[in-house]
C-alpha cells in the first residue's frame, strides 16, 4: 500500500531534533525521499541513516537558514540528487526568554534572522523551483504566540512568528496562480527538548501548567504537529492555502486574561 506522499520530494529544515525529526521520520514512512536540513549536520546525518536502514531515501546537509548561499547550495544539492521538490516544511527556528528592555540588536537579529528571514529565503529559492513546475507544497510553522501574545519576555519570538504568519499568507496569493499551496501550523506547548529546558528554566511543571492553561488539559507532543504538516504537505490538502492550523489542545479558543 502506497504512503500518502509516495514518489515525492520533501525538504524539512530544523531536522535535527524534535518536532523536525518527527516530520522526517513520518515523511519517509510515507514514502517521501527526505532532504534533512539542519545546522547540526551529525544529528541529521544519524537519522538520515535511520531512515535509509529501514528502507527510506534520505539526504542529510548541513543548513544555516538565516544564510541565503546555503539555502541556495541546499536547494541545488537536493535537485542534483533527486530532480525535484515538492514540499517544503520550514521548521527550522529558535526561542529564547529575553527581557524586552534587556534584549540587545544582535539578539533581536539572531531571532529574525531564523524565524522569518530564514523562512522566506527557503520559500524563495524553493518557491522559485515550484513556480516553474507550477506545483508545491510549503508548510511554515509559526506559534500561537504569534497571534496571542507568548510568554514574557519573547517579543523578537512574537514578532518573528507573526511575520511568518503574514509572509504565508502573502506567498499564498502569489503563488496560487502556479498551483502552489502555502500554509501555516501553529504550534502551542509541545514537549521537545527546548521546550523542557524553558520549563525548567521558567520553574514550571509541564503537566500542572497542562491542567491550567490547556483545554484538553496536554502538551503536544511532535507527532500531534507531525500529523497536522503530513495533512497540509498531502493531497487531502489541494484546496487549503493561505491557512494557519492551530495545533494547542484549544488554547488559542481562549482568551487569557492573566498571566
Amino acid at each position: 500500500m502506497a504512503g500518502r506522499l509516495e514518489g515525492k520530494v520533501a525538504i524539512i529544515t530544523g531536522a535535527g531534533t524534535g518536532i523536525g525529526e518527527s516530520h522526517a521520520r513520518r515523511f519517509a514512512q510515507e514514502g517521501a525521499a527526505v532532504v534533512l536540513a539542519d545546522i547540526n549536520l551529525p544529528a541529521v546525518q544519524s537519522i538520515a541513516g535511520d531512515i535509509e536502514k529501514e528502507g527510506g531515501k534520505a539526504l542529510a546537509v548541513k543548513l544555516d537558514v538565516s544564510q541565503k548561499a546555503e539555502v541556495e547550495d541546499a536547494v541545488k544539492t537536493t535537485l542534483d540528487a533527486f530532480g525535484k521538490i515538492d514540499i517544503l516544511v520550514n521548521n527550522a527556528g529558535v526561542f529564547e526568554r529575553i527581557p524586552s528592555v534587556e534584549l540587545s540588536e544582535a539578539e533581536w537579529d539572531r531571532d529574525l534572522n531564523i524565524n522569518l528571514k530564514g523562512t522566506f529565503l527557503c520559500c524563495q529559492a524553493v518557491g522559485r523551483h515550484m513556480v516553474e513546475r507550477r506545483q508545491g507544497k510549503i508548510v511554515n510553522t509559526a506559534s500561537v504566540s504569534a497571534s496571542r501574545g507568548g510568554p514574557l519576555g519573547a517579543a523578537a519570538y512574537c514578532a518573528a512568528k507573526a511575520g511568518v504568519l503574514g509572509l504565508t499568507r502573502e506567498l499564498a496569493m502569489e503563488w496560487a496562480r502556479y498551483g502552489i499551496n502555502v500554509n501555516a501550523v501553529s504550534p502551542g506547548a509541545t514537549i521537545t527538548n527546548m521546550m523542557k529546558s524553558h520549563f525548567e528554566e521558567s520553574g514550571l511543571d509541564e503537566q500542572e501548567h497542562a491542567r491550567k492553561w490547556i483545554p484538553l488539559r496536554r502538551s503536544n507532543r511532535p507527532e500531534d504537529m507531525t500529523n497536522a504538516v503530513l495533512f497540509l504537505a498531502s493531497s487531502e490538502a489541494e484546496t487549503i492555502t493561505g491557512h494557519d492550523i492551530p495545533v494547542d489542545g484549544g488554547i488559542s479558543a481562549v482568551f487569557v486574561g492573566r498571566r
